[in-house]
């Protein structure tokens, strides 16, 4: 009863947060107790996946299907840890950047995010313009090459194509950044105001930004064609099929270990002399092992020769992009150094007025200083004594005219010592 009467006197937003308390402290099975934080809406729990994404699937004969695909699906059959997906997650930003992996290649630039492989092409679905543009023109390049003998694979061709992409994209913001900085420069050179200052300042600003992200590009581009180990990854068709080839030579491998055991049993179980059998055993298994080693060899040499040439191939492929990439780099630095010498400009400018301040207001000093001693003058003679020069009017018009005098005199030998010491010209 008298637990019953108490609690009406508990308030219920005491009684809720005791609970809450009490259910965060949860004991294991040592009777140690465990603190179990608030939750976050919207924070992600180890252990959780994010949930399907939106791919657009690109299959080599030029067809194309939107799929709904989760995280541990695109790195299970890609075979790519998770630390490379985060590069195409849109939640993060992060710069250009172009992987090779053992079955896959991850592109990262701009705003083209895609996963290539051997047979297909996985493309981060989005409304983006450019993201619709690759998709369709890529699409249109496999279909009219399906019927061609293109020596290209399918993993460059998709490659080359965001490549093309993210060229074009960077090369045209520069050309549009500097339509509109030219004439702001040009304007600023000529009156400097503090609207034409911020305008310049905002510009400069989008510069920097588009500079890194070219910037970032052309280093990209730079450590691939400087790392043949890394090119070598990315040629994901031959490597597919020396794959191919080293399961071929195992079957072949397994069929050489079948057919000698055979022919073991067989001749034990012929009535022919055993020198004789053993010979002949021996000869069939020799001839098929120099058959099995010869496709191997041959195997072998065609697969170091493809990847040679697909080292030079793809060399050349990033060569072409990276002299694109480098002209547009040259145009941002070139505009830098407008913006540069536009500035050195201004400061000149600048300083020109500053000195010409200077100037004035040292002649004005001087002045100053010379109508203060005419004014002394006039102000000992204002002064209330006696004297025999009060008693001839004249007297006072001779000293006033003199002292005038004496002051412009030296106020020129003033200027004659600037013009002396150079401290302006006259």
């Amino acid at each position: 009863m008298e637990q019953e009467s108490r609690n009406p006197f508990l308030q219920p937003n005491i009684i809720e947060s005791a609970n809450g308390y009490s259910s965060r402290i949860n004991p294991d099975k040592r009777g140690r107790q465990n603190f179990v934080g608030p939750g976050f809406p919207g924070l992600k729990k180890r252990g959780h996946t994010l949930g399907n994404r939106s791919w657009i699937t690109i299959e080599q004969n030029g067809n194309s299907r939107v799929v709904e695909l989760d995280k541990a699906t695109v790195m299970r059959h890609c075979s790519l840890p998770a630390r490379d997906l985060r590069l195409l997650d849109p939640l993060f930003i992060y710069p250009s950047t172009i992987l090779g992996r053992e079955k896959a290649i991850v592109v990262s630039l701009e705003q083209i995010r895609c996963i290539i492989t051997a047979d297909e092409v996985f493309l981060m679905n989005s409304l983006d313009g450019s993201v619709v543009q690759y998709k369709s023109e890529l699409c249109k390049r496999l279909q009219r090459e399906k019927y061609r003998s293109d020596d290209l694979a399918f993993e460059f061709k998709a490659l080359e194509l965001a490549l093309e992409f993210a060229c074009l994209t960077l090369d045209t913001q520069v050309k549009e950044l500097e339509m509109e900085i030219h004439p702001v420069l040009d304007e600023l050179a000529k009156s400097i105001s503090t609207l034409n200052l911020e305008r310049v300042r905002r510009f400069k600003g989008h510069l920097l930004a588009l500079t890194q992200r070219v910037q970032k590009v052309y280093d990209e581009i730079e450590h691939l064609m400087n790392d043949d180990g890394d090119m070598a990854e990315m040629y994901l068709t031959e490597k597919k099929q020396r794959n191919l080839c080293n399961d071929l030579y195992d079957q072949v491998q397994g069929n050489d270990d079948t057919i000698g055991s055979e022919v073991g049993l067989g001749s034990k179980s012929a009535p022919v002399s055993p020198v004789g059998s053993a010979s002949g055993a021996h000869k069939l298994q020799r001839a098929f092992s120099n058959v099995s080693a010869h496709k191997h060899g041959s195997l072998l040499g065609s697969s170091v020769t493809g990847e040679t040439e697909n080292i030079d191939q793809l060399e050349m492929l990033l060569e072409a992009y990276f002299v694109g990439i480098d002209n547009t780099l040259n145009k941002l630095l070139s505009l830098k150094e407008y913006i540069d010498d536009t500035e050195d400009l201004i400061n000149i400018k600048l300083g020109n007025v500053q000195n010409k301040l200077i100037k004035f207001e040292l002649l004005l000093t001087a002045a100053t200083f010379l109508a203060t001693v005419f004014a002394v003058v006039t102000a000992v003679f204002g002064m209330n004594f006696e004297d025999e020069v009060f008693d001839e009017p004249n007297r006072f018009h001779w000293v006033v005219s003199t002292s005038a005098v004496l002051c412009g005199v030296l106020y020129i030998c003033f200027l004659l010592y600037f013009k002396h010491k150079k401290v302006f010209p006259l």
